[in-house]
């Protein structure tokens, strides 16, 4: 492998796990924090979190295919393998999965704000749900990250 391969798939595990850890735990709360509007807030931490989603696939699939490539079929004994797989598989359900049933829910809440209307238990669970796919995914990043210099040796 040469060494920009290498160098971009360090390069890919930075973007994913730092992107997910900036956007989950700094720039979203200090959004709800600074933002008097709930609303507004929220939607523009929900824009955040769908472009990480976009550039968490995108990483997934360099990722992958680099770690195919390196490994061959004994990528299966790989723990950075499984590691990405299992990120890509919690990004896949947050967005494909979770995502579209809060939108539904915020679509059913008109002309009320989701927190205003009948559906905010539901919107509440779901969104837990969501945080907590979320919270598991930058953990794995973090393994990850931890297991990057032996995956590269």
């Amino acid at each position: 492998m040469s060494r920009f391969s290498e160098a971009l798939y360090s390069i890919a595990i930075t973007l994913w796990v730092g992107g997910l850890w900036a956007i989950g735990a700094l720039a979203a709360p200090t959004l709800f924090y600074k933002i008097a509007d709930r609303t507004l807030a929220g939607n523009a931490g929900g824009a955040m979190f769908e472009s990480m989603a976009w550039v968490s696939m995108a990483c997934a699939a360099y990722l992958l295919l680099f770690l195919i490539a390196r490994r061959g079929f004994s990528v299966f004994k790989s723990g950075a393998f499984w590691l990405v797989l299992a990120m890509l598989a919690l990004t896949l359900a947050g967005h494909f999965g979770v995502g579209p049933i809060l939108a539904e829910l915020r679509a059913d809440a008109l002309p009320r704000q989701i927190m205003e209307s009948v559906l905010r238990d539901r919107f509440a669970a779901w969104h837990g749900v969501s945080s907590g796919l979320y919270l598991i995914e930058g953990l794995l990043g973090l393994a990850l990250v931890a297991t990057q210099g032996k995956t590269l040796r």
